[in-house]
């Protein structure tokens, strides 16, 4: 499997973004430059959630997206935000479950809900980008 390398984004915010294949081996891999960022960033206090969120966009994506990659990206808007997006090549907005207690599957965006000070899905000509703000609670 040949991957990019992890950049950090050339204009607006800091970030890093890198492009996988929609596997599910790929959630371990943006979990992996999610820890990475947030050191860099000094925001540690955020490890736990943002890999979660992470793990479930990439999940999603992977499940229910389409298209062969997956686009996955960190950034930090501001000094105690960072913002986790997913793109892929579906356009079909997610939609937020409230599974029966029997239900295996079914609760991952009711856990980026959870852990984000907010969350959305822009969709775009070329498919659709899932993203979700998490904040330091020394910014909020």
């Amino acid at each position: 499997m040949t991957m990019t390398a992890a950049r950090a984004t050339s204009i607006g915010a800091p970030g890093y973004s890198q492009t996988f294949p929609s596997v599910p081996e790929s959630a371990g891999l943006a979990r992996d430059l999610v820890v990475t960022a947030l050191r860099v960033w000094r925001l540690e206090s955020l490890l736990n959630e943002a890999t979660l969120v992470a793990t479930e966009l990439v999940a999603n994506a992977v499940q229910h997206g389409s298209g062969r990659y997956l686009v996955f990206s960190a950034e930090r808007p501001s000094q105690f935000r960072v913002r986790i997006r997913v793109t892929d090549q579906s356009r079909v907005r997610p939609v937020l479950r409230s599974p029966d207690e029997g239900e295996t599957r079914g609760r991952g965006l009711l856990l980026v809900s959870a852990l984000a000070i907010d969350w959305g899905t822009d969709v775009h000509t070329s498919g659709k980008t899932v993203w979700a703000d998490l904040a330091d609670e020394a910014g909020t």
